[in-house]
């Protein structure tokens, strides 16, 4: 017993606490107003506002920048001195770029080198095979854009390098006595340990990332038993690239999620649309002069009522009708599983949304953190899906599928002609496939 207390002793004084880090989506950056509805200056914006109350706390961890390339934001973040290292290469505050090409990092880490900052880690998230927000890009598969990584690391060092010391010079700042180098992680699909272990030895990932899992996992997530229950039952069918998004942008969804229920029983009631309760994502202005949700009760309204006095023949007015009606809050319902959990009914009802990769689908009951992570780690497994595809071929199989409805939907236009991002696509495609046969 003494043994053991001591042991104890001996690890706990070996724990260190986790970093705090925080995600800005980039794209969330609506402007605001004060109480009496006058335009407050951009710096109280959402997503520079949300950055300037990281990089003034006292956390050391990092910012991780995600959903697109914000100008206006990145180069807020120069006014820190938070984020520049010191005279070792450390870092306060570090940043985090969530990327899906090697051209991406490239673009949007040489314009923050030429401002005095440095990218510290690099994350590579599949488009498609992911949770959340989707960005199908132009059939860039995770294989080859990591193999790019892979081979052109020292290439992006040295180009970031360049412009990084040389703004440094300029704003006469600390130039830090060791070359800078950068970490390489990937996320998106993730399900075993063996491709975990892959991505690690073959490409050079430091670290990985296996989120949707993690949703049958009630110690990890605040999440109702409903939508638990319907997640663990998930087969590939119900989960889809949806359209529900009011930043239009495609979003990952659970088909019977109380959310998708209730916006469906709007419609058919002949009163589409939701109560605007937090406004994240009301940045649309054609009807009203202070911004809406499309997403909301009142953009749907007015926006139905133009598509009606337009004419339009049958088939152009019920497709029209289908994209206004199918946004659908997200804001707000994605946090009322907590609601739900807590007993804490809202006056207009709780209807939770969830956000779901399409690896959930293998995955089928929930489980204790101990267990998912012993999955995780290979000590276990709860995927009981032998013919489950390796996480690669699951996303060719996804952005296969989005390529044929791009395909449809040109198809459809009275004056279509050749598509170049359609070329792109299929040429990309047809690469990623031949990399993977020479890869096996």
């Amino acid at each position: 017993a003494a043994e053991k207390a001591s042991l104890q002793e001996e690890l706990r004084s070996q724990v260190k606490p986790g970093r705090i880090d925080v995600n800005i989506m980039t794209k969330l950056d609506r402007p605001n107003v004060d109480r009496e509805g006058n335009p407050l200056p951009e710096e109280f914006s959402d997503a520079l506002a949300a950055l300037r109350g990281f990089a003034q706390s006292t956390v050391i961890s990092a910012i991780e920048l995600s959903a697109g390339f914000n100008r206006r934001l990145y180069t807020y973040i120069e006014e820190f001195n938070d984020f520049y290292a010191d005279t070792a290469g450390n870092f306060k505050k570090e940043i985090i770029l969530k990327v899906s090409d090697y051209r991406s990092a490239l673009t949007q880490g040489k314009f923050l080198a030429k401002k005095g900052l440095w990218v510290s880690e690099f994350r590579v998230e599949s488009g498609l095979n992911c949770g959340g927000h989707a960005f199908a890009g132009s059939g860039n598969l995770m294989g080859p854009v990591l193999e790019e990584f892979k081979q052109k690391r020292q290439e992006l060092i040295d180009q970031l390098a360049g412009a990084y010391h040389e703004a440094l010079k300029l704003k006469n700042k600390i130039i830090p006595s060791s070359m800078p180098s950068f970490r390489l992680t990937a996320q998106g699909g993730i399900g075993t340990t063996n491709e975990d272990i892959f991505l690690k030895r073959y490409y050079g990932a430091v670290s990985t990332g296996c989120g949707s899992p993690f949703l049958l996992v009630p110690e990890a997530v605040q999440i109702d038993k409903d939508t638990l229950d319907k997640l663990a039952a998930a087969g590939e069918n119900d989960i889809y690239l949806s359209d529900v998004s009011p930043l239009n942008v495609a979003f990952n969804n659970l088909r019977n999620s109380m959310s998708e229920l209730k916006k469906c029983q709007l419609i058919n009631d002949g009163t589409p649309g939701s109560p605007c309760l937090l406004g994240h994502l009301a940045t649309n202005t054609e009807f009203t002069q202070n911004p809406v949700c499309t997403a909301s009760r009142t953009y749907q309204k007015l926006k139905l009522e133009a598509l009606k006095a337009m004419g339009l023949p049958k088939e152009e007015y019920d497709k029209q009708v289908a994209k206004v009606t199918a946004k659908a809050c997200i804001c707000a319902q994605l946090g009322d599983g907590f609601y739900k959990n807590a007993d804490l009914a809202k006056k207009i009802g709780t209807f939770p949304a969830v956000c779901p990769g399409p690896n959930i689908a293998y995955f089928s009951k929930a489980v204790s953190l101990k267990d998912m992570i012993d999955h995780i780690y290979g000590r276990t497994n709860i995927m009981m899906f032998p013919a489950r595809p390796h996480m690669f071929i699951k996303e060719l199989r996804l952005n296969l599928d989005q390529f044929a409805k791009l395909c449809a939907e040109k198809k459809t236009e009275v004056n279509g002609k050749k598509d170049a991002t359609l070329e792109e696509f299929r040429l990309n495609l047809v690469e990623g496939i031949t990399y993977y046969r020479e890869l096996v």
